[in-house]
């Protein structure tokens, strides 16, 4: 699998995602601004004065992570990326994602990463990983409705932007068992 295969522009009705480039910057700092409280359960703010400097980030996120603008008719209304881990070709992390508020709880996260899940196992890939933050139980509940499967908690992961040190969930999603999983 290349990764020229897997980073490319995907589309399902009025859901699209695009690579993340310079023109996605203004209408990504909108939508992460429409939420000032989400960013202190994630490792990065994305809001005020954090937005240009974690833009820049994810713009030189090489091979490592590979960000997309979401966007629903046309509007971005947020991000989410292709993180590796594990064996590359094998294995990779859905990772960096936000939403904005009006669009939580109304499906469109679950079309997303359908999306996603799907064009990640077209591509031959065998295993898709999320890693959650433990106190972020909207996501943890969003990706298990996924089928995804606990696996662990790797305690005092990371230290995020606030200084609080995060303990993650591992979830994993493997292509036999997505197979079985009804949309």
């Amino acid at each position: 699998m290349s990764d020229a295969a897997l980073y490319v522009a995907l589309e399902e009705g009025d859901l699209r995602i695009e690579p993340l480039d310079e023109a996605h910057r203004e209408g990504l700092r909108a939508a992460c601004a429409q939420d000032s409280e989400i960013w202190e359960i994630y490792p990065f703010c994305y809001a005020g004065e954090y937005f240009n400097p974690q833009f820049e980030s994810l713009l030189r996120g090489g091979a490592a992570r590979r960000v997309y603008a979401v966007l629903k008719a046309g509007e971005i209304v947020g991000m989410t990326a292709w993180i590796e881990r594990g064996q590359p070709g094998w294995s990779i992390e859905i990772g960096n994602s936000f939403i904005v508020p009006a669009l939580r709880g109304s499906g469109f996260n679950g079309r997303l990463k359908r999306l996603m899940i799907d064009h990640a196992f077209a591509c031959g890939l065998e295993r898709v990983v999320f890693n959650i933050d433990v106190i972020n139980t909207r996501s943890r509940a969003a990706v298990r409705k996924l089928g995804a499967v606990e696996e662990g908690v790797q305690r005092r992961e990371r230290k995020t932007w606030t200084g609080r040190v995060r303990d993650t969930v591992i979830y994993g999603l493997l292509h036999e068992d997505w197979r079985t999983v009804p949309s």
